[in-house]
């Protein structure tokens, strides 16, 4: 596994691998997930109305770790086997004990994430959420909350391919949103893996 960066230009703490997970491991580890996770397409409430969500995802966890977001509460999924290595191995490259994970399926360019911060009361005031990605590479985005000195809102593309680790901590969730936008070129299925930690 290689080791995490620290990214520069975010006053957040944001690090990354972009090769954490060996290409054999990590092609295993999407079949796997895409086989053995109960995906399901949620219904969300944006702005007071509800709508589908333009992915299928599903919560897993330990049995108490549950969730609430865009208004649903989500009672986590047991883990799947192949996820238990794995959540350990994330657990000790972002230094906390992870007890779910928020597993997201983008089937084509149209399945996306719009702009949010991972910023529940579930996570607590600093939240670390480490994201690790599988199968195809898609854009991943963040965006400043407010403008700099000089009225400037700063932006950051990443790529995140086949195996990827991104880690998120400190103050990024309170000063930066995220999103994973839709793409028009032709791309495969991705699987994306939130680890959290939900504090009781």
């Amino acid at each position: 596994m290689k080791a995490l960066r620290d990214m520069s230009g975010l006053e957040g703490a944001v690090q990354r691998a972009p090769h954490w997970l060996p290409v054999a491991e990590a092609d295993a580890l999407f079949e796997a997930l895409h086989i053995d996770i109960p995906w399901a397409r949620h219904r969300l409430r944006i702005f007071g109305r509800e709508i589908e969500a333009p992915r299928l995802s599903c919560w897993i966890g330990d049995p108490d770790a549950t969730y609430r977001y865009s208004g649903t509460r989500f009672v986590p999924q047991p883990w799947p086997a192949a996820l238990a290595p794995v959540r350990d191995a994330v657990s000790e490259a972002a230094g906390i004990a992870f007890n779910s994970v928020l597993a997201n399926l983008y089937r084509d360019g149209q399945d996306a994430m719009g702009w949010h911060s991972d910023d529940e009361r579930e996570l607590g005031p600093r939240p670390v959420i480490a994201s690790l990605s599988l199968g195809a590479t898609r854009r991943f985005v963040l965006k400043a909350r407010a403008p700099d000195a000089d009225g400037v809102v700063a932006r950051h593309v990443l790529a995140l391919p086949h195996g990827s680790l991104l880690v998120m901590r400190g103050d990024t969730q309170a000063l930066y949103r995220h999103a994973l936008p839709r793409t028009a070129r032709p791309v495969g299925p991705r699987i994306n893996l939130t680890f959290r930690k939900i504090l009781r």
